[in-house]
């Protein structure tokens, strides 16, 4: 069984903020990345619910943050089209 990702409503996404560094979030796949390079948090999204607890965040490995944040950016100007 496939499972289809949640889409956070642009809206929602541009008031939230990373409770850590309090900077924006971008969506990746059913994670929302800090856009902070210093903490690289993500947080996950659950039955299209996001869950911004700190404890429940991870920390994004270096490549990981890199590849997410070029990923957003593609998404972005594609939502701009």
């Amino acid at each position: 069984m496939t499972r289809k990702m949640s889409k956070i409503d642009d809206k929602l996404l541009r008031i939230m903020e990373c409770p850590v560094a309090h900077v924006p979030l971008v969506q990746v796949g059913d994670w929302l990345y800090s856009t902070d390079l210093k903490t690289r948090r993500k947080y996950p999204i659950r039955d299209g619910i996001p869950i911004m607890l700190v404890d429940e965040s991870e920390e994004a490995d270096p490549e990981e943050f890199e590849r997410a944040m070029a990923e957003a950016g593609k998404q972005q100007s594609q939502d701009n089209e």
